[in-house]
């Protein structure tokens, strides 16, 4: 069990600051103003399923793909960290930067949006998102007991899930969310969650090259 609570937290906490819902809120709150709450509310939930597919396919396959195009996934672990951690710097030194921030300004009020492009892609999971979920995926060990490489699936399965879950409700509720946080708030949630991130891609750049240094 605390492989699994260990791989949740990991993939959680990694996704969830890049992905930020809560930050991407008031973008879905302005792209769907035109809209009623009936049909913001589907909206939300085909944004989320639209997400968990996106993230479950890059952590599945994204490996994989690198592998078979001869990258070590040692060396995977490197870049990939070394991208969140820069990532996470952004977010915590820019004064706006986010996944959030690209193609969501270009669609007008009065055009109908897709759920797809760009709600789902790229305002909600963009190159960011998608780059940890590969760095994360590529986090498998040769040598390590089958019950082990289960516990961490079925965690990084839980922590898509949970991130999923807090699209939906982020965008279901994204007007009241607004309305209390505030622009300080928001601001706040997202410079800590730089942080965490940071220090998460330096692990992964430390776990990489301790791997990579291992084998040679």
């Amino acid at each position: 069990m605390s492989g699994v609570a260990s791989a949740f937290f990991l993939t959680f906490a990694g996704l969830f600051p890049i992905v930020n819902p809560i930050e991407g809120a008031p973008f879905f709150l302005g792209l769907t103003a035109h809209l009623s709450s009936a049909e913001r509310q589907v909206l939300a939930r085909k944004v989320a399923i639209n997400g968990f597919a996106l993230l479950i396919g890059s952590m599945v396959l994204g490996p994989y793909l690198l592998e078979f195009f001869g990258i070590q996934l040692p060396m995977v672990r490197i870049a990939g960290g070394f991208v969140v951690a820069a990532l996470g710097w952004k977010l915590l030194t820019q004064e706006q930067w986010s996944d959030h921030a690209d193609g969501v300004g270009s669609t007008g009020s009065g055009k109908q949006v897709g759920s797809f492009y760009p709600l789902t892609m790229p305002m909600t999971v963009g190159p960011g998102s998608m780059s940890v979920a590969i760095t994360i995926g590529s986090r498998k060990q040769s040598g390590v007991a089958t019950l082990l490489l289960v516990e961490h699936a079925t965690g990084a399965l839980l922590g898509v899930v949970a991130i999923g879950l807090s699209i939906y409700v982020a965008y279901r509720f994204a007007e009241p969310i607004g309305r209390v946080l505030g622009a300080t708030g928001i601001e706040v949630l997202v410079r800590l969650s730089a942080f965490i991130l940071m220090c998460i891609g330096i692990e992964i750049m430390w776990n990489g090259y301790t791997e990579l240094t291992s084998v040679h």
